[in-house]
């Protein structure tokens, strides 16, 4: 039931219209037909009437032959009508599409065109390309930063290892004196030992004038 009251569209009607065309085109080359056969039937006749001397029936044939033949041109023309007609048809149907396309195409630009503010969008740009800038900005300030903080500890362990290659230089017996000098730990003098580990203010003397101080 609901395919009953279902509303045509153009391809519907179009299609029903190029049907009804290949039909009439059917009928009218069968009606050719049937007269193309009559118009041999005529002859024959024709020449029948003409040996047996009959002028009269061969005027009335000849007549028939002449109707008959202006018929067969009249389905020719009928025939190249309809299918001028049909070729039209195809034409609409296919200008009519592109025209729903076009249609389609424009109320999909109209809806981009509503959603796109063009003030909005180059308030976008321009927004982006601010915070863009002070990124850069950020993180040029960051290496900066990052990279004084590694230059200076490389001043400070450059200095280092120059202080320990000029103290290596000059202090290469100091370090072998250094080595032989009580520790700390070892320099406290204990209960049992503290008579033959006890240093003398000579021996600290010597050994500060020998580090070069005073």
């Amino acid at each position: 039931m609901a395919a009953l009251f279902k509303k045509k569209t153009v391809d519907d009607v179009i299609k029903e219209q190029n049907k009804e065309l290949r039909g009439t085109q059917r009928a009218i080359t069968r009606d050719r037909t049937a007269l193309e056969k009559q118009e041999k039937q005529l002859e024959l006749e024709i020449k029948k009437m003409a040996k047996t001397g009959n002028k009269d029936a061969c005027r009335v044939l000849a007549k028939q032959l002449v109707q008959l033949r202006k018929q067969k041109t009249r389905t020719y023309a009928v025939s190249s009508k309809v299918t001028s007609m049909s070729t039209q048809t195809k034409l609409m149907n296919s200008q009519m599409k592109m025209a729903g396309a076009m249609s389609s195409t424009a109320k999909t630009m109209q809806a981009v065109n509503k959603k796109m503010d063009p003030q909005k969008t180059l308030q976008t740009m321009q927004n982006f390309q601010k915070e863009n800038m002070k990124m850069e900005m950020t993180e040029e300030m960051i290496n900066d930063t990052l990279d004084d903080i590694f230059d200076g500890s490389d001043d400070e362990e450059e200095s280092q290892d120059i202080v320990n290659q000029v103290l290596d230089e000059i202090g290469i017996e100091i370090s072998g004196k250094m080595a032989k000098a009580p520790s700390a730990g070892k320099g406290l003098p204990s209960a049992s030992t503290s008579k033959t580990t006890t240093i003398s203010d000579e021996e600290i003397e010597r050994q500060l004038k020998a580090l070069g101080v005073d």
